[in-house]
């Protein structure tokens, strides 16, 4: 009967779900339903959730993220950022991608893979800031343009940190390609993969680069 016992979880999480209660309550009854019903000390029940959350608790950080950007969004955020390019003599399009996407693949060399992102940057700063700068560009602008520039913004952001992310050592793609090539009786220090990736990236920054003034010149047209 103690066996079944164990299995008190899964009832809790089952009705939880039908009242449609709370489903963190739920979940966290039903982990000390089985914890209870298996014999541990309910102290122990506790430690383990606390470990978990300690465990997995940059996990946290999304939702304390997304609300304060929405925030910053909602008292304008994204009119500041267009105000700021709109001041700026000189400022392009292309030439404040080729700026970020420098940014970008910099600090992804460095390992800051989460320092930006579309989330954080693109979407509330960067977008906004080269959709400002193709409007002083193209007063004119319609909407397919506008699409056009932050699409480019979103693929900026793709390209510095695809390209720029490799050179990091202890990236896990340079530790994936270290395991595999192991596997296959092949030995290299993360290094030697890692220098070989900065010829790509300069490569990768100089296409993209061009492909951005190009979108310069068409906006100009």
């Amino acid at each position: 009967m103690t066996n079944y016992l164990v299995l008190s979880g899964i009832l809790i999480v089952v009705l939880g779900f039908l009242l449609r209660l709370n489903p963190l309550l739920v979940v966290m009854a039903a982990a000390l339903g089985t914890g209870l019903s298996a014999g541990l000390d309910p102290v122990k029940v506790i430690s383990a959730f606390g470990k978990a959350y300690n465990d997995n608790r940059f996990i946290s950080v999304v939702y304390i993220l997304l609300p304060v950007i929405g925030l910053l969004e909602r008292y304008g955020l994204q009119q500041r950022a267009r105000s700021v390019i709109a001041d700026l003599k000189g400022a392009t399009t292309g030439r404040l991608l080729i700026g970020y996407l420098l940014f970008r693949q910099i600090t992804a060399a460095l390992g800051l893979i989460s320092i930006a992102g579309h989330a954080q940057t693109v979407r509330p700063l960067v977008a906004p800031m080269a959709e400002a700068a193709a409007e002083r560009q193209d007063a004119d602008i319609d909407e397919d343009t506008r699409e056009k520039v932050k699409a480019y913004a979103a693929a900026t952001d793709n390209v510095g940190v695809f390209f720029g992310e490799d050179i990091f050592i202890a990236m896990g793609s340079i530790l994936l390609m270290i395991g595999f090539l192991e596997a296959n009786g092949i030995t290299l220090a993360p290094l030697q993969l890692s220098v070989w990736a900065i010829p790509s990236a300069f490569i990768a920054f100089f296409v993209h680069a061009a492909r951005l003034l190009l979108l310069d010149r068409k906006l100009k047209r």
